[in-house]
Order: C-alpha cells, then structure tokens, then sequence
C-alpha cells in the first residue's frame, strides 16, 4: 500500500466509519469528503488532484471546519499542521465547555 493510498484510505475511515477511533471528531462534527473522492474512482480523482504524498507530509485540511476538498487540502509536515490545529476547548469548573484563544502569528 502506497502512503498516498494510506492517506486516502484513513480519510475516507474518519469520515465514513462510525467504529472508526477519530470518527467523532471528523464526521461527528460534519466533516465530510467530497463526492469525487469518493465512490469506485475515488481514489483515482484524489491521485489526480493531490499528485503523491512527498516524504515527511500528511493529509491537512486548510481550513479544520470544513471537508476534504481538492480546494481545502494539501500535503503539510507536521510542524505546518501543529500551526493549522484546532485547539482544544476548556473546561471551566462548572465543566462548562468555554470557547478555545484563537492563535495568531505575528507579523
């Protein structure tokens, strides 16, 4: 199995498996992958779109509240998807959930 392959295939898992570990936190909250790639071609369509996994990436999505789209992926190291994650929200001592700091880079 290719790495792209692998990509794909663990995409397709976090979206579409409810047994699936993580699939809380993708499906669960409405992320999605988009029909092309899905389906008997799918893998054939995410190929032609995203081209092979470079060595040292994962599959990262731009923007981390929206589905996996040719327009909203790319392959990311690790260290430029730590500065694309969600962060995670807090609980206060009601356990209330509040909401997470945005993080901003500087200038």
């Amino acid at each position: 199995m290719s790495p792209t392959y692998y990509s794909w295939g663990a995409m397709i898992q976090r979206c579409a498996n409810e047994n699936h570990i993580a699939f809380f936190r993708y499906a669960g909250r409405g992320i999605t992958v988009c029909d092309r790639w899905r389906g008997e071609h799918g893998f054939e369509n995410f190929l032609a779109d995203m081209g092979e996994r470079p060595e040292g990436t994962t599959l990262d999505r731009r923007d981390n509240d929206t589905g996996y789209t040719p327009q909203n992926c790319r392959w990311a190291t690790r260290k430029e998807q730590r500065a694309n994650q969600r962060q995670p929200r807090k609980r206060n001592s009601d356990d209330a959930i509040e909401q997470p700091e945005v993080r901003t880079q500087a200038a």
